[in-house]
């Protein structure tokens, strides 16, 4: 008698966004909240304090590593070829800014760049803000929308909290950075690239959703 018995269909991998990030304590844990929220992916954050173009550097050795950026061995597994890598820094007044963006866009890494730091990506999960601002100034404008970020500790925000407004900070800082083109200074202050990101992770979550029904 045959056995008729079937076993579970075999679920489907999940994409990879392997992100180097500027920041150790901020970015980390708010692209952790991110993992959580959206099970469908695989969320490996690499953080090496630096100027934008050692993150840079850092994000383009992986992307050759794993076969992703141009010229570069591809890997054995064809899935990992469509993984993705991502550069997350900020402008401040760090040097080879611009330099560290050319970098990434010629190996096919992504970048989640914020004028003039990440704070202001999480500024925009609480409200519109298109005043051209410091560093200390977007910190301090956090502060008073999240009181248990420090900027003088480790600066962390709730991040689980704050990943639920993340659909009107990504439609906020589209219109920002539509207004920097129209002004013809599409790397000016303020403007943050980071909602191309979480919207990729987001895509990339739904399609494993569907893939997994």
């Amino acid at each position: 008698m045959s056995n008729l018995k079937r076993g579970r269909p075999d679920r489907k991998p999940k994409r990879t966004f392997h992100l180097f990030c500027e920041g150790a304590n901020t970015e980390p844990r708010y692209f952790r909240a991110i993992e959580k929220a959206y099970p469908g992916v695989v969320v490996d954050i690499d953080h090496r304090t630096g100027v934008p173009q050692t993150v840079a550097e850092h994000a383009v050795e992986r992307a050759k590593t794993i076969g992703v950026a141009p010229k570069s061995r591809k890997p054995k597994n064809s899935f990992a070829r469509k993984d993705q890598v991502w550069a997350v820094f900020d402008r401040d007044e760090h040097p080879g800014y611009r330099e560290a963006v050319a970098l990434c866009e010629r190996s096919k890494v992504g970048v989640a760049r914020s004028d003039p730091c990440f704070e202001l990506w999480l500024v925009l999960h609480e409200r519109d803000y298109d005043a051209p601002c410091t560093s200390s100034g977007i910190q301090a404008e956090l502060g008073q929308r999240c009181p248990e970020y420090d900027r003088q500790g480790a600066k962390t925000v709730d991040s689980a909290d704050v990943v639920k407004r993340l659909n009107d900070a990504e439609q906020r800082a589209k219109t920002q950075l539509q207004r920097r083109d129209d002004e013809g200074c599409p790397y000016g202050n303020p403007s943050t690239t980071v909602g191309r990101l979480t919207r990729a992770i987001r895509d990339a979550d739904a399609a494993w959703q569907r893939r997994n029904r």
